[in-house]
């Protein structure tokens, strides 16, 4: 086998222009497609840690409004309560108040009652009194006589009040 140099020199040549040629019209596109989709990748990548960064943030934001209405529905759970405690303190003095002057005016209401008896009493043995004189002068009696009319007289007054 020889080499022979005009050969070798030829196929080194069309070797160089057909590396030429597929450089410029297979190799630039072939390398255009692949840094447009190494691009793409990385702006998808780019992209990806700022959403993650954003969701992050969000869900920062999220927790700390949750947080607050949190505190926000235990302020209020505490008003109402201390509401309703002042309230419930109200109603209890509002009727205790009103026990004690439904009382007071029962009492009233009961001396009244006590003081009409007793003036009703009162006329009642006055009128008595005024009938047993009256008895005792129309006819004179022994004192045993005087003392069973007394007895019988408090025996009435006795049954009528």
């Amino acid at each position: 086998m020889e080499i022979q140099l005009g050969t070798l020199l030829f196929q080194v040549v069309m070797f160089l222009i057909l590396l030429a040629l597929v450089s410029k019209f297979a190799m630039k596109p072939a390398m255009s497609v692949l840094q447009k989709r190494q691009e793409y990748i990385e702006s998808q990548i780019t992209a990806a840690e700022q959403a993650n960064a954003e969701a992050k943030s969000l869900l920062e934001q999220q927790r700390a409004e949750l947080k607050k209405v949190r505190e926000e529905a235990q302020t209020i759970l505490e008003r109402a309560k201390k509401q309703a405690d002042v309230e419930g303190q109200e109603i209890i003095a509002a009727s205790q108040a009103r026990a004690e002057r439904m009382i007071e005016e029962a009492k009233l209401e009961i001396n009244r009652e006590k003081e009409k008896a007793i003036a009703s009493v009162r006329d009642q043995v006055a009128g008595l009194s005024v009938l047993l004189a009256s008895k005792i002068i129309e006819k004179e009696m022994s004192q045993a006589e005087q003392q069973d009319t007394i007895e019988q007289f408090m025996r009435q007054v006795g049954g009528q009040v």
